[in-house]
């Protein structure tokens, strides 16, 4: 194999599939890259065995061939070569390196047979349909914050998609939760996913689909079967398994009679929380609400160092209430809201509260109350 290719198209590409590859592998190949030479210029394809990605990107080619590098060496050095500078990779005679070169800069890598490059198994995907990227980023970020890291219940690891039929309504619904919030955002269904089973779409999927969403006004191809989902972008191909499991009911815990409605300011609440919550413990993060008619006292107490108190004042005309919450996730929710009023439901103390934009919006965040 030899070809030449630009400085900035393969770091592009290497930027894309070299992020997959785990810096630790007891297997030696999944921490390589897959190179092959095509019709169009060349191939990379980067697999953790749960996630591939594969992207075709234009190179001259002097002799074809396919090997497989170490994913993060080869992305180092053509990220340190000169901007501008032609890349020549080559598989030395002996077939156990491959060169890289460009300019005076020559490197030497170690590398393993194509062969030995594990594949996702092909799956049939009976479900197909177009998502600007605008519509699937948004439907990500408005969501991803809320994903469990717990590992015991796996089956909250992700985002839940799934297609929603409500009346004479159809949406295309993602929702994730960690026990302690909830994040639902949900979208016209477009055609194509009508009767789509639900599906848990990893957490290492959700990041990696975002940093391959630059350009909002690009359609994305998305494919769903029972096992694995599949993103096509321009010239990038992201395969995942998803998670086996099932997801909860998660529309028990969405209240439905919360009657306090208290109307502020998002804006000016997220940076009073911000400030009252510096001086919370990292263990107890939680940040009083006390809520009488126009007003809302914010309060954090930390035996270890002291105590912080702010006033804003609300839209509110319900009975007092004093409620708690983890002061981060009030900040996650209320960086995810696009109008400049932010909306809770109340009931009590104990019971969860519900969060939305002021307005029509297709977005809605339930949070679980602390002790305070």
């Amino acid at each position: 194999m030899r070809i030449t290719i630009e400085r900035s198209v393969l770091l592009k590409s290497l930027n894309h599939v070299h992020r997959v590859v785990e810096r630790r592998n007891t297997i030696p190949i999944l921490s390589n890259v897959l190179i092959r030479t095509d019709e169009n210029g060349l191939m990379l394809k980067a697999t953790d065995l749960d996630l591939e990605v594969v992207e075709h990107v234009p190179a001259m080619v002097e002799v074809p061939g396919a090997t497989t590098v170490p994913a993060h060496i080869l992305f180092d050095i053509v990220r340190k070569l000169p901007d501008g500078a032609e890349v020549l990779l080559e598989i030395a005679e002996n077939g156990n390196t491959m060169k890289v070169q460009a300019g005076r800069s020559n490197f030497s890598l170690q590398i393993l047979p194509e062969n030995d490059f594990p594949q996702l198994t092909a799956d049939d995907f009976p479900y197909r349909f177009n998502l600007a990227a605008g519509n699937l980023k948004k439907i990500v970020e408005r969501t991803q914050f809320a994903i469990s890291t717990e590992e015991t219940r796996y089956y909250l690891n992700g985002i839940y998609l799934h297609f929603v039929e409500d009346e004479e309504n159809h949406f295309l619904r993602a929702v994730a939760t960690d026990g302690h919030r909830l994040a639902q955002m949900q979208l016209p269904a477009p055609a194509g996913c009508e009767g789509m089973p639900g599906v848990i779409i990893p957490r290492k999927t959700v990041g990696e689909i975002q940093k391959l969403l630059d350009d909002p006004d690009k359609d994305v191809i998305v494919e769903v079967s029972d096992t694995k989902i599949r993103f096509s972008v321009n010239s990038i191909v992201l395969t995942s398994k998803l998670i086996d499991g099932t997801f909860p009911d998660y529309t028990r815990v969405i209240p439905q009679g919360n009657d306090k409605l208290l109307t502020v300011d998002r804006s000016l609440f997220s940076e009073a929380v911000d400030r009252v919550s510096t001086i919370s413990s990292e263990r107890g993060r939680a940040v009083k609400l006390a809520l009488t008619q126009g007003q809302m006292l914010l309060s954090v107490t930390n035996p270890d160092s002291g105590t912080a108190q702010e006033e804003l004042s609300i839209d509110y005309e319900a009975s007092d209430l004093e409620v708690g919450f983890n002061a981060k996730y009030l900040l996650d929710i209320a960086s995810q809201l696009e109008s400049e009023t932010a909306i809770f439901k109340l009931a009590d103390a104990g019971a969860p509260t519900l969060i939305e934009d002021n307005g029509e919006s297709d977005a809605l965040y339930v949070l679980m109350p602390m002790r305070v």
